[in-house]
């Protein structure tokens, strides 16, 4: 860093959150962190010093979550990088998972998001200078079967962070997505993920699809001390990327996806040139 930045982060007591904030401390960064359960994110970044402001904060809660940024720039006097970190994983075909479960699944994974951004935002137009990083996944560019629900949060995160570039890119504040594949982290154990609770026996590749991957669970291949380097190290790069794809995983099935469209896209041109009045 070429200078001390104050970084909000959210969904910090556990995962890429938690490497986030041990390593920025490290750093010697100002650094905020949020998390639903204060006692649990202040006993995991351990005894941080004066540079730490940890906060318990509902993300989908906008006045909690406008609390928490006043809190940060009162501290700090700035908030330079915020990262959207905070979100859990969801499984069942969407006529199992209740209305219940879906929408809370919103609420946090893409609501909190936009509360966050709704909130940070005149920070950084009064500032003319900021950071949005939003992490995603790669099932927000190429969903499986058995998380259509989680695929359609995440569809929703990159599509957001992609036009709020456009947006906000006149007050030099940039937008970066992060579409993670599978990584070491506590995202697959039961605290990290909602699994539907009325499964119906007929959904039976469905059940084997989330079998396959809570059996990856301690086993995946991605470190997530990497990952939050590569984050941290985007934010020092003059022009940094709107998209950030990281394990091979990941970036083997965006490309695979890629194709997938071209061809798609390609084998019904014509009809698509064709929806113009006649002349």
């Amino acid at each position: 860093m070429e200078s001390k930045k104050t970084w909000l982060i959210t969904g910090a007591s556990k995962g890429f959150g938690l490497s986030l904030v041990r390593q920025l401390l490290i750093a010697g960064e100002h650094v905020v962190a949020t998390s639903r359960n204060l006692t649990e994110l202040i006993a995991a970044a351990g005894n941080p010093g004066e540079n730490f402001l940890p906060l318990q904060v509902d993300l989908t809660n906008e006045d909690s979550v406008a609390a928490a940024v006043t809190a940060a720039h009162k501290q700090f006097g700035s908030v330079d990088v915020v990262i959207n970190n905070a979100g859990y994983g969801i499984g069942g075909s969407i006529e199992e998972l209740t209305d219940r479960e879906t929408r809370d699944s919103f609420d946090v994974n893409v609501f909190g998001t936009i509360n966050v951004i709704r909130k940070v935002m005149p920070i950084m137009r009064a500032q003319q200078s900021g950071h949005i990083i939003n992490i995603a996944s790669i099932a927000g560019i190429t969903g499986v079967s058995g998380w259509a629900v989680y695929a359609a949060t995440k569809f929703s995160v990159v599509g957001l962070s992609e036009v709020l570039a456009d947006d906000v890119r006149a007050f030099g504040v940039k937008v970066t997505v992060v579409a993670p594949g599978a990584f070491r982290t506590s995202f697959l154990s039961k605290e990290s993920l909602v699994i539907a609770e009325n499964p119906i026996n007929e959904y039976r590749e469905v059940r084997e699809a989330h079998a396959r991957y809570l059996n990856m669970n301690g086993q995946q291949a991605g470190d997530p001390e990497k990952a939050a380097k590569a984050i941290i190290d985007v934010v020092g790069e003059e022009n940094p990327p709107l998209y950030l794809l990281l394990g091979s995983d990941a970036y083997d099935r965006a490309m695979s996806k890629l194709d997938r469209m071209e061809k798609e896209f390609k084998l019904n041109e014509e009809l698509s040139r064709s929806m113009a009045y006649s002349a």
